[in-house]
């Protein structure tokens, strides 16, 4: 399994992506607000999405699984 994680503490403001989607090395997967600016999160493998792990409204911290890819 391939996860993508948060790089910064935020609030997730959108998740990009739908499960079943494939997902492309580099595309932006989710969008966080931290101190008032918008920061993508992009995929830094290619998959398809198997399990996403959080909502807008969530707050994350550095490192917390947003979404499981499989291959």
């Amino acid at each position: 399994m391939k996860q993508i994680t948060a790089n910064m503490a935020g609030t997730v403001l959108n998740v990009l992506v739908q499960n079943g989607a494939e997902v492309a090395d580099g595309q932006e997967v989710v969008m966080l607000e931290s101190m008032k600016m918008e920061i993508p999160i992009e995929a830094a493998v290619t998959g398809k999405v198997k399990e996403i792990s959080v909502q807008p409204g969530d707050f994350v911290n550095e490192g917390d699984l947003l979404i499981t890819l499989e291959d």
